[in-house]
Protein backbone atom coordinates (compact mmCIF):
# COMPACT_ATOMS: atom_id res chain seq x y z
CA UNK A 1 0.00 0.00 0.00
CA UNK A 2 1.12 3.36 -0.71
CA UNK A 3 -0.14 6.99 0.52
CA UNK A 4 0.20 9.33 -2.45
CA UNK A 5 -0.82 11.77 -0.34
CA UNK A 6 -1.19 13.04 3.20
CA UNK A 7 -3.10 15.27 5.34
CA UNK A 8 -0.57 17.17 8.30
CA UNK A 9 -1.77 19.29 10.84
CA UNK A 10 -0.72 23.26 11.45
CA UNK A 11 2.65 21.67 12.95
CA UNK A 12 3.54 19.86 10.28
CA UNK A 13 2.56 16.49 12.03
CA UNK A 14 1.09 13.84 10.09
CA UNK A 15 -2.38 13.17 10.86
CA UNK A 16 -2.59 9.79 8.92
CA UNK A 17 -3.28 7.05 11.51
CA UNK A 18 -0.37 4.18 11.47
CA UNK A 19 -2.28 1.17 12.59
CA UNK A 20 -4.47 -1.58 12.12
CA UNK A 21 -7.09 -2.76 14.11
CA UNK A 22 -4.82 -5.34 15.55
CA UNK A 23 -2.11 -3.67 15.85
CA UNK A 24 -0.55 0.04 16.57
CA UNK A 25 1.78 -0.54 13.23
CA UNK A 26 2.01 0.00 9.41
CA UNK A 27 3.66 -0.86 6.72
CA UNK A 28 3.61 1.06 3.35
CA UNK A 29 5.89 0.40 -0.10
CA UNK A 30 6.46 3.85 -1.37
CA UNK A 31 7.89 4.80 -5.10
CA UNK A 32 8.50 8.82 -3.91
CA UNK A 33 8.12 9.84 -7.55
CA UNK A 34 4.46 8.42 -6.91
CA UNK A 35 3.80 11.42 -4.02
CA UNK A 36 1.56 13.95 -5.42
CA UNK A 37 4.04 16.57 -4.70
CA UNK A 38 7.35 14.27 -6.46
CA UNK A 39 8.55 13.71 -3.35
CA UNK A 40 7.33 12.74 0.33
CA UNK A 41 6.97 16.42 1.78
CA UNK A 42 8.21 17.76 5.72
CA UNK A 43 6.70 16.40 7.75
CA UNK A 44 6.37 14.64 11.52
CA UNK A 45 4.92 11.52 13.56
CA UNK A 46 4.94 10.56 17.27
CA UNK A 47 5.47 6.85 15.82
CA UNK A 48 9.15 5.87 15.01
CA UNK A 49 9.96 4.87 11.53
CA UNK A 50 11.99 2.47 10.08
CA UNK A 51 12.92 2.92 6.22
CA UNK A 52 14.55 0.05 3.94
CA UNK A 53 15.48 0.86 0.28
CA UNK A 54 14.64 -1.82 -1.92
CA UNK A 55 15.29 -0.08 -5.42
CA UNK A 56 17.40 3.14 -6.29
CA UNK A 57 18.67 5.71 -4.45
CA UNK A 58 16.80 8.41 -1.75
CA UNK A 59 17.73 11.75 -0.07
CA UNK A 60 16.83 12.00 3.11
CA UNK A 61 16.57 15.05 5.53
CA UNK A 62 15.97 14.65 8.98
CA UNK A 63 16.15 17.76 11.64
CA UNK A 64 19.36 19.34 10.39
CA UNK A 65 20.76 16.78 8.42
CA UNK A 66 20.68 14.89 4.54
CA UNK A 67 22.08 11.94 3.78
CA UNK A 68 21.78 9.65 0.77
CA UNK A 69 20.34 6.17 1.68
CA UNK A 70 21.10 3.43 -1.44
CA UNK A 71 19.20 0.18 -2.23
CA UNK A 72 20.01 -2.49 0.76
CA UNK A 73 20.34 0.19 3.64
CA UNK A 74 17.63 1.90 5.50
CA UNK A 75 17.28 4.50 8.32
CA UNK A 76 15.50 4.70 11.59
CA UNK A 77 13.75 7.72 12.26
CA UNK A 78 13.27 8.94 15.93
CA UNK A 79 9.29 10.10 17.46
CA UNK A 80 9.27 13.80 16.55
CA UNK A 81 11.32 14.45 13.99
CA UNK A 82 10.58 16.34 11.20
CA UNK A 83 12.35 14.61 7.67
CA UNK A 84 11.26 14.61 4.32
CA UNK A 85 12.41 12.56 1.35
CA UNK A 86 13.26 12.69 -2.60
CA UNK A 87 14.40 10.43 -5.37
CA UNK A 88 18.04 10.75 -6.27
CA UNK A 89 17.42 11.71 -9.94
CA UNK A 90 16.50 8.81 -12.58
CA UNK A 91 16.90 6.01 -10.11
CA UNK A 92 12.64 4.97 -9.27
CA UNK A 93 13.67 4.83 -5.69
CA UNK A 94 11.57 2.73 -3.92
CA UNK A 95 11.44 2.08 -0.08
CA UNK A 96 9.62 -0.08 2.44
CA UNK A 97 8.61 2.33 5.71
CA UNK A 98 7.47 0.67 9.11
CA UNK A 99 5.38 3.06 10.88
CA UNK A 100 5.34 1.75 14.76
CA UNK A 101 4.08 2.91 18.00
CA UNK A 102 6.97 3.69 20.16
CA UNK A 103 5.05 1.37 23.31
CA UNK A 104 4.41 -1.22 20.86
CA UNK A 105 8.18 -2.05 20.76
CA UNK A 106 8.34 -3.22 24.26
CA UNK A 107 6.09 -4.76 27.38
CA UNK A 108 4.82 -1.60 29.05
CA UNK A 109 7.34 -3.19 31.88
CA UNK A 110 10.52 -2.73 29.62
CA UNK A 111 9.32 0.37 28.00
CA UNK A 112 10.61 3.06 30.57
CA UNK A 113 14.17 1.56 30.99
CA UNK A 114 15.14 0.43 26.72
CA UNK A 115 12.18 2.55 24.41
CA UNK A 116 11.51 6.05 26.36
CA UNK A 117 15.39 7.03 26.84
CA UNK A 118 16.05 6.83 23.49
CA UNK A 119 12.58 8.23 21.92
CA UNK A 120 13.38 11.40 23.92
CA UNK A 121 17.37 11.61 22.95
CA UNK A 122 18.46 15.08 21.68
CA UNK A 123 21.24 13.05 19.35
CA UNK A 124 19.50 10.38 17.76
CA UNK A 125 16.90 12.05 15.29
CA UNK A 126 17.81 9.28 13.43
CA UNK A 127 20.32 6.05 12.87
CA UNK A 128 21.70 5.30 9.55
CA UNK A 129 21.19 1.61 9.11
CA UNK A 130 23.82 -0.30 6.69
CA UNK A 131 22.93 -3.33 4.87
CA UNK A 132 26.79 -4.32 4.81
CA UNK A 133 26.96 -4.71 8.76
CA UNK A 134 25.59 -7.69 10.52
CA UNK A 135 22.79 -5.48 13.52
CA UNK A 136 21.71 -3.29 10.37
CA UNK A 137 20.92 -6.66 7.77
CA UNK A 138 19.44 -7.83 11.19
CA UNK A 139 16.98 -4.87 10.96
CA UNK A 140 16.78 -5.01 7.32
CA UNK A 141 15.55 -9.06 7.84
CA UNK A 142 12.82 -7.98 10.24
CA UNK A 143 11.92 -4.96 8.39
CA UNK A 144 10.88 -8.02 5.17
CA UNK A 145 9.90 -10.51 7.64
CA UNK A 146 7.12 -8.04 9.62
CA UNK A 147 6.24 -6.85 5.88
CA UNK A 148 5.14 -10.68 4.44
CA UNK A 149 3.35 -10.94 8.22
CA UNK A 150 1.53 -7.86 8.06
CA UNK A 151 0.02 -8.79 4.06
CA UNK A 152 -0.14 -13.05 4.31
CA UNK A 153 -1.43 -12.80 8.01
CA UNK A 154 -0.83 -16.15 8.80
CA UNK A 155 -2.19 -17.55 12.02
CA UNK A 156 -0.67 -15.85 15.13
CA UNK A 157 1.07 -13.04 12.93
CA UNK A 158 0.55 -10.62 15.61
CA UNK A 159 3.27 -12.38 17.85
CA UNK A 160 5.48 -12.96 15.23
CA UNK A 161 5.44 -8.91 14.53
CA UNK A 162 6.13 -8.24 18.01
CA UNK A 163 8.82 -10.88 17.92
CA UNK A 164 10.41 -9.25 14.77
CA UNK A 165 10.49 -5.41 16.78
CA UNK A 166 12.15 -6.84 19.71
CA UNK A 167 15.26 -8.25 17.49
CA UNK A 168 15.17 -4.95 15.57
CA UNK A 169 14.99 -2.66 18.67
CA UNK A 170 18.16 -5.23 20.52
CA UNK A 171 20.17 -4.50 17.17
CA UNK A 172 19.77 -1.05 17.21
CA UNK A 173 20.29 -0.42 21.49
CA UNK A 174 22.86 -3.21 21.33
CA UNK A 175 25.75 -1.11 19.15
CA UNK A 176 26.78 1.59 21.29
CA UNK A 177 24.01 4.13 20.54
CA UNK A 178 23.76 6.17 23.90
CA UNK A 179 20.71 8.66 24.25
CA UNK A 180 21.50 12.72 25.58
CA UNK A 181 19.08 14.99 26.85
CA UNK A 182 19.92 18.48 25.49
CA UNK A 183 16.71 20.73 26.76
CA UNK A 184 18.33 23.58 24.29
CA UNK A 185 17.92 20.76 21.46
CA UNK A 186 14.37 19.92 22.54
CA UNK A 187 13.53 24.16 22.88
CA UNK A 188 15.00 24.28 18.92
CA UNK A 189 12.61 21.61 17.98
CA UNK A 190 9.67 23.33 19.39
CA UNK A 191 10.45 26.56 17.95
CA UNK A 192 10.96 25.52 14.41
CA UNK A 193 7.67 23.37 14.72
CA UNK A 194 5.88 26.45 15.99
CA UNK A 195 7.24 28.17 13.17
CA UNK A 196 6.18 25.73 10.43
CA UNK A 197 2.66 25.29 12.11
CA UNK A 198 2.23 29.77 11.90
CA UNK A 199 3.22 29.56 7.79
CA UNK A 200 0.67 26.37 7.46
CA UNK A 201 -1.94 28.62 9.23
CA UNK A 202 -1.60 31.93 7.47
CA UNK A 203 0.63 30.82 4.10
CA UNK A 204 -2.81 32.57 1.85
CA UNK A 205 -2.13 35.93 3.64
CA UNK A 206 0.48 38.53 3.48
CA UNK A 207 3.89 37.09 5.18
CA UNK A 208 7.00 39.49 6.69
CA UNK A 209 9.79 37.71 8.07
CA UNK A 210 9.31 39.53 11.42
CA UNK A 211 6.02 37.58 11.64
CA UNK A 212 7.47 34.25 11.57
CA UNK A 213 10.26 35.24 13.74
CA UNK A 214 7.36 36.41 16.32
CA UNK A 215 5.80 32.70 16.06
CA UNK A 216 9.24 30.90 17.28
CA UNK A 217 10.01 33.75 20.08
CA UNK A 218 13.14 34.93 18.11
CA UNK A 219 14.44 37.44 16.46
CA UNK A 220 14.70 37.66 12.23
CA UNK A 221 18.33 37.09 12.45
CA UNK A 222 17.93 33.96 14.68
CA UNK A 223 15.09 32.95 12.51
CA UNK A 224 16.62 32.48 9.21
CA UNK A 225 19.43 30.66 10.99
CA UNK A 226 17.42 28.38 12.00
CA UNK A 227 15.73 27.87 8.55
CA UNK A 228 19.51 27.90 7.27
CA UNK A 229 20.61 25.16 9.41
CA UNK A 230 17.40 22.83 9.23
CA UNK A 231 15.68 23.14 6.02
CA UNK A 232 18.68 24.69 4.45
CA UNK A 233 16.17 27.62 2.92
CA UNK A 234 15.21 31.20 4.05
CA UNK A 235 12.15 31.60 5.75
CA UNK A 236 10.54 33.61 2.59
CA UNK A 237 11.92 31.36 0.04
CA UNK A 238 10.59 28.20 2.33
CA UNK A 239 6.97 30.19 2.22
CA UNK A 240 7.18 30.26 -1.84
CA UNK A 241 7.75 26.94 -2.27
CA UNK A 242 5.11 26.04 0.58
CA UNK A 243 2.49 27.80 -1.30
CA UNK A 244 3.91 26.31 -4.38
CA UNK A 245 3.17 23.06 -3.30
CA UNK A 246 -0.23 24.04 -2.20
CA UNK A 247 -1.36 25.16 -5.62
CA UNK A 248 -0.44 21.55 -6.77
CA UNK A 249 -3.23 20.45 -5.49
CA UNK A 250 -5.78 23.38 -6.44
CA UNK A 251 -4.18 22.96 -10.50
CA UNK A 252 -6.16 19.45 -10.15
CA UNK A 253 -9.24 20.52 -9.76
CA UNK A 254 -10.90 20.17 -12.95
CA UNK A 255 -12.83 23.52 -12.39
CA UNK A 256 -9.48 25.73 -11.26
CA UNK A 257 -7.76 27.99 -13.43
CA UNK A 258 -4.63 29.60 -12.59
CA UNK A 259 -5.03 32.82 -11.73
CA UNK A 260 -7.28 31.69 -9.08
CA UNK A 261 -5.18 29.35 -7.79
CA UNK A 262 -2.45 31.86 -7.45
CA UNK A 263 -4.63 34.68 -5.22
CA UNK A 264 -5.90 31.46 -3.03
CA UNK A 265 -2.32 30.30 -2.18
CA UNK A 266 -0.98 34.08 -0.92
CA UNK A 267 0.41 35.09 -4.59
CA UNK A 268 -0.63 38.67 -5.56
CA UNK A 269 0.73 38.23 -9.20
CA UNK A 270 0.01 35.77 -11.50
CA UNK A 271 2.61 36.44 -13.61
CA UNK A 272 4.89 36.12 -10.45
CA UNK A 273 3.39 32.73 -9.45
CA UNK A 274 3.58 31.43 -13.04
CA UNK A 275 7.73 32.44 -13.18
CA UNK A 276 8.10 30.86 -9.27
CA UNK A 277 6.09 27.97 -10.69
CA UNK A 278 8.36 27.27 -13.29
CA UNK A 279 11.43 27.65 -11.66
CA UNK A 280 10.38 25.25 -8.99
CA UNK A 281 8.43 22.58 -11.12
CA UNK A 282 10.36 23.69 -14.52
CA UNK A 283 6.86 23.81 -16.47
CA UNK A 284 4.45 26.74 -16.00
CA UNK A 285 0.78 25.92 -13.67
CA UNK A 286 -1.11 25.42 -16.95
CA UNK A 287 1.38 23.19 -18.22
CA UNK A 288 1.29 21.35 -15.18
CA UNK A 289 -2.69 21.16 -15.04
CA UNK A 290 -2.65 20.01 -18.53
CA UNK A 291 0.23 17.04 -17.63
CA UNK A 292 -2.23 15.90 -14.61
CA UNK A 293 -5.60 15.58 -16.46
CA UNK A 294 -3.92 13.78 -19.21
CA UNK A 295 -2.69 11.43 -16.45
CA UNK A 296 -6.04 11.45 -14.39
CA UNK A 297 -7.91 10.20 -18.02
CA UNK A 298 -4.67 7.16 -18.66
CA UNK A 299 -5.26 6.27 -15.50
CA UNK A 300 -9.17 6.06 -15.83
CA UNK A 301 -8.68 4.25 -19.46
CA UNK A 302 -6.58 1.96 -17.64
CA UNK A 303 -8.88 1.10 -15.11
CA UNK A 304 -11.63 0.56 -17.85
CA UNK A 305 -9.92 -1.88 -19.53
CA UNK A 306 -8.63 -3.80 -16.73
CA UNK A 307 -12.08 -4.43 -15.90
Amino acid sequence: MQIKNFMVNQSLKELTQHRTVELPIACYETAINQNIHGYIPLHWHEEIQFVLIVKGEAIFQINEERLAVREGDGLFINSGCLHMAEEKEGTGCVYICLNVSPHFVLSQELFTTYVFPYIQATNLSYIFLDGHELWGNNIADAILKIKQLIEGKPQYFEIDITMQLTVMWKNLIFNGFQPEHIQTEMLKSQRMKEMLSWIQLHYAEKIMLEDIARAGGLSRSECCRYFKRILKTTPLNYVLEYRIQKSLILLQQAESNVTEVAYQVGFNSTSYFIEKFRKSMNMTPLAYKKYKMDESILNLADITVEK
